[in-house]
């Protein structure tokens, strides 16, 4: 997502959020990126938000800001101070499940 300088505007996710009133929900996000033809890696973004209501703007900004820490290259710890490989997803917690644990988390 564009969050910088020189960075395609087309891949910014904040015009997708201005179009919408609010309160709204997820699915009238998504709603409001595809009927903005919006790329579909925004689209995708905003289907895995974690809340299905957003009192605001600013609570979107929040999550996707979230998403963005947990996921970038700094390698920051998830809450319980885990540092994890970003790359895998989930790994640590199916390798790591107790025996008759399979399915991924």
């Amino acid at each position: 997502m564009a969050f910088g300088t020189a960075e395609d505007p087309g891949l910014s996710i904040t015009p997708h959020l201005d179009s919408v009133d609010y309160p709204t929900t997820r699915a009238d996000l998504v709603e409001a990126a595809e009927d903005g033809e919006a790329p579909v890696d925004i689209i995708n973004v905003l289907k895995c938000l974690p809340r299905t209501e957003y009192a605001s703007r600013e609570d979107v900004m929040r999550d996707l800001a979230e998403a963005a820490r947990r996921f970038s290259q700094g390698g920051l710890p998830d809450d319980d101070g885990a540092n994890r490989d970003r790359r895998n997803i989930g790994r640590d917690l199916v390798e790591n499940a107790p025996d008759g644990s399979s399915r991924h988390p």
